[in-house]
């Protein structure tokens, strides 16, 4: 992964920071209150189920079907496994 800024994605409504920047920088507890309060308040709570990361390992060509169909293939696979766990699910 290329760690260099892309002159062509630099918006000039938010420039790239410098030193200066940075160093005028305040952290969110150094805000008001009400200012805090608001920031925190614009992100609810989590709607879907939490996802847990894991490493696992697939052979090459199941890998390859799943990312052959495009973004979401993450997705398509865990539907893939939920379809089979309700159809092999002992009680």
């Amino acid at each position: 992964m290329n760690k260099k800024p892309d002159p062509t994605r630099i918006d000039d409504d938010a420039p790239e920071w410098g030193a200066e920047d940075f160093k005028s920088a305040k952290r969110l507890s150094d805000m008001p209150a009400d200012f805090q309060q608001a920031i925190r308040r614009a992100r609810g709570p989590q709607q879907s189920p939490r996802k847990v990361q894991t490493a696992v390992r697939y052979d090459a060509d199941i890998l390859e079907a799943f990312k052959a169909d495009g973004p979401g293939w993450q997705t398509r696979m865990n539907d893939a496994l939920r379809d089979w766990l309700r159809s092999h699910h002992r009680a």
